[in-house]
C-alpha cells in the first residue's frame, strides 16, 4: 500500500486526487465549459473499430482531445450544451423538455434551471425519471415543447417509428436535438437487419448495439418524419464556440441537427 493511502483518510482522496489532476492537466490551450477547467490537454476517446475509421463516423470512432480529464465531459456533450446556451431561448423562456438518454453534464444544468420543465427518458437506465420506448412515446400529441435525444436513433431498427413519434409528441412550433454518429463517406444510410450478432455489429456499424451508419441521407429520414431540418456547422460561428482555436475542444466535423416541427 503506498504511503499515501496510509496517511490520508479516505473521504480526503477524491478531493485530493481532483486536486491533483486540476494542477497536473492545468494549462491554458483549452477550457471546459462545464467544470470551468484550464487544461493544456483533452484526452484521447472513442471506439477503434475499422469500420469507423474507413467510413469517417463523426461521434462514433476514435479522436484526439475528446475527454475532458477533470469532469469526463466528451466532445459531442459540449458541443450539445454550448448549442443550448448560444442557439436556444432553453434557458430565457419556460419549456417543457424531454430528454432521452441525457449526458450526465448536461442533465445536471438543466434540472437546476427554474425555466425548464424537466423529464428524463430512457429504455433501460434506471437514473431516469421514466422508463421509455421512443417506438411507442406514452405521451399524448404536441407535449413537449423541446426534445433531446442524441445518439439513441442508431440503437433504434425502426428509426422511422421512433422519428415519427418524437414529431408527434413535440408540439408546433417546437425543437428537437438529434444527434447520430454520421459517415462523411457515404451518401446513404448503411443498415443491414441480417446481422445481429455482437461481433458482427462492431464489424460493421462500429458497435456492438447499433444497427446501422447514418449518412448524407440522415437529413432526408428526419424531413420525411415531417421535421424541419436545420444542419448547424458550429464552425460558421466560431466566436461562440471556442473561436479559432477550438478553445473547448469540439469536433470540426461534428453538426448539430436542430428540427423543428410546423405550427
Amino acid at each position: 500500500m503506498s504511503s499515501y493511502k496510509i496517511l490520508i483518510p479516505v473521504k480526503f482522496r477524491p478531493r485530493l486526487r481532483a486536486t491533483y489532476e486540476r494542477v497536473f492537466y492545468f494549462g491554458f490551450r483549452y477550457k471546459c465549459p462545464f467544470c470551468n477547467s484550464r487544461l493544456r490537454t483533452f484526452l484521447p476517446f472513442g471506439l477503434n473499430f475499422p469500420v469507423l475509421k474507413e467510413k469517417q463516423v463523426v461521434g462514433g470512432g476514435y479522436r484526439q482531445n475528446a475527454l475532458c480529464p477533470i469532469c469526463g465531459s466528451f466532445d459531442r456533450e459540449r458541443l450539445l450544451y454550448l448549442y443550448l446556451l448560444h442557439k436556444t431561448d432553453l434557458f430565457e423562456k419556460p419549456k417543457k423538455l424531454l430528454h432521452v438518454a441525457p449526458e450526465a453534464r448536461v442533465a445536471n444544468i438543466l434540472q437546476t434551471k427554474v425555466t425548464v420543465d424537466y423529464l428524463t427518458a430512457d429504455i433501460s437506465s434506471k437514473n431516469v425519471m421514466v422508463e421509455m420506448d421512443i417506438t411507442d412515446i406514452r405521451f399524448p400529441d404536441d407535449s413537449f415543447d423541446a426534445i433531446i435525444c442524441n445518439h439513441v436513433l442508431e440503437h433504434i431498427i425502426d428509426d422511422g417509428k421512433a422519428m415519427s413519434e418524437l414529431y408527434r409528441t413535440l408540439k408546433p412550433g417546437g425543437w428537437a436535438i438529434l444527434q447520430v454518429p454520421l459517415s462523411l463517406t457515404l451518401q446513404n444510410t448503411y443498415e443491414d437487419f441480417l446481422i445481429t450478432t455482437l461481433t458482427g455489429r462492431e464489424e460493421a456499424f462500429g458497435q456492438g448495439d447499433h444497427v446501422r451508419i447514418y449518412a448524407e441521407d440522415y437529413q432526408d429520414r428526419l424531413a420525411q418524419a415531417g421535421f424541419k431540418v436545420n444542419v448547424f456547422k458550429w464552425v460558421t460561428e466560431a466566436e461562440n464556440f471556442g473561436g479559432r482555436r477550438n478553445v473547448f475542444g469540439l469536433n470540426e466535423e461534428e453538426c448539430v441537427y436542430f428540427v423543428s416541427k410546423h405550427r
